[in-house]
């Protein structure tokens, strides 16, 4: 590297603690060291005018200076090597599993609080939870057909899962549009390196969606809310990436217990919808009266059982963080297995205990809401003013059954491109899995990145950006 890089007191993807770098970079470390900030600074303005002109933007709701916004690219990869991918993608596979499990179980049986492991109100009384799907038998009892599992590094090195992402997991097209960018500016590094691809999860995602229903080649749509939506490239990314139609509620209409879908050509029956709108939006006979998003009298189509949709209705029961930290259990219950991934330490306000202690240690704790996300509606302690914490003291005491609190622990960082060079900065992971007949995963994920020193907060809509994860091969072939 062309200046000196220091690293903070934790873990760090590149270096290890004594300054030497880690093995599986060294690769790319020597491929750096002949390259000057200069270029690097020429290649990230390359990359930023090829997003624009493609069109990979997010949309950032209350902004008044405009509605889309580039996520920002960093050119250092997040390196894996694929002895440490095995560990973590048994260990998310096992997580879906149980997930699942859990999903069709609190919809039937209720086995898992007759056991008294999760208690009766966490489920019912959950604003996630769907009264409609009891007793609705799903194709191959799976709920949950795409999944993002958000996972952390601590500074000993040890990954945890930070959340399930089970509703409208969002965040693959960049993590292959990220690929792809790399492999234009820098296609040298692609000849050093034996990096497993990613670009074939479009077709692992039809195969998925054709698979979760019974017809012979299903008619699968991609229904999204529509380009004010802050994922709408995605939604018509993989589209397109498909092969399938890019629909809104408008587009579709139920007739004679079927979904049907307007085309030029007339009606045309609809079999799969892969849903990115959340449930009281998608019928509005059945949940948000006043929704125009989504399709009069599709909840009756679902429970006859003549449409699918991914991910179901009332997935996101099991992805609320008042839920997250009984998975572990879930996994011993459903499965008789040992949790392979650990969660982080979590302490649920709504209990009297816990809620004291959240109390008394605000400076030292992130406190979330449990059905917040994209960052919103949480405190970082460490980082927050008296003022802040003050504040958030007084909607906690108000409401403690809606907050959960973590300890701040110290995310692992890897070398980041920014204005002053080279720099540490910290990250997480989101890898994406899907499950029909079969659990796949592309060997790869979304690593964001805080780009601000210092800061925690990896969302694109804090602030943050993204980076290329690269699984090494070699140990896989």
């Amino acid at each position: 590297m062309h200046q000196q890089y220091s690293a903070p007191n934790l873990y760090d993807e590149m270096f290890s603690s004594d300054g030497n770098c880690r093995a599986h970079y060294q690769a790319f470390a020597d491929w750096l060291s002949y390259i000057t900030p200069e270029q690097l600074q020429q290649k990230k303005q390359e990359a930023d005018l090829l997003f624009h002109r493609v069109g990979i933007t997010f949309n950032v709701y209350g902004e008044d200076a405009g509605t889309e916004r580039l996520i920002p690219f960093d050119s250092v990869p997040r390196i894996i090597p694929a002895s440490e991918w095995s560990m973590l993608e048994r260990g998310m596979r096992q997580r879906v599993a149980a997930l699942n499990a859990f999903l069709y179980d609190i919809y039937h049986d209720q086995n898992i609080i007759r056991a008294g492991i999760i208690p009766a109100e966490q489920v019912f009384a959950n604003d996630q939870f769907q009264p409609c799907m009891q007793g609705l038998n799903l194709p191959g009892n799976i709920y949950a057909h795409i999944t993002g599992v958000d996972l952390i590094r601590n500074d000993a090195g040890d990954y945890f899962v930070l959340e399930d992402n089970l509703r409208t997991p969002s965040g693959v097209s960049y993590m292959m549009e990220n690929r792809k960018m790399m492999m234009r500016l820098f296609p040298e590094l692609f000849s050093r390196h034996a990096i497993a691809p990613v670009s074939h999860y479009p077709a692992l995602l039809l195969k998925t969606l054709r698979e979760s229903s019974a017809v012979d080649n299903p008619c699968v749509v991609v229904l999204t809310p529509g380009r004010y939506n802050s994922a709408y490239f995605e939604h018509a990314f993989l589209a397109q990436q498909m092969g399938v139609e890019l629909v809104e509620g408008q587009d579709l209409f139920v007739k004679n217990g079927f979904v049907y879908m307007r085309t030029t050509l007339g009606p045309q029956r609809v079999d799969v919808i892969y849903r990115r709108l959340d449930d009281a939006f998608l019928d509005p006979l059945t949940f948000n009266a006043g929704s125009m998003l989504g399709v009069p009298g599709l909840t009756s189509v679902y429970r006859a059982g003549n449409i699918v949709l991914t991910n179901a209705i009332g997935t996101g029961v099991a992805d609320d963080k008042s839920i997250y930290p009984f998975v572990p259990d879930m996994i011993r219950f459903y499965l008789s297995e040992e949790p392979i991934l650990n969660n982080v330490p979590t302490y649920q306000c709504r209990k009297a205990d816990d809620l004291k202690y959240t109390l008394d240690n605000l400076d030292k704790l992130v406190v979330k809401e449990v059905h917040g996300a994209g960052g919103y509606g949480m405190l970082i302690g460490p980082k927050a003013t008296k003022q802040e914490i003050e504040a958030f003291r007084v909607q906690l005491k108000n409401n403690p059954a809606n907050y959960i609190s973590q300890p701040t622990l110290s995310l692992s960082s890897c070398p980041t491109f920014v204005d002053e060079g080279i720099a540490p900065r910290h990250i997480d992971l989101r890898p994406f899995l899907l499950t029909g007949k079969e659990t796949h995963l592309v060997p790869g994920g979304l690593t964001r990145v805080a780009l601000t020193k210092g800061s925690l907060v990896v969302n694109s809509s804090q602030g943050g950006g993204t980076k290329d994860t690269w699984i090494l091969e070699d140990e896989l072939c």
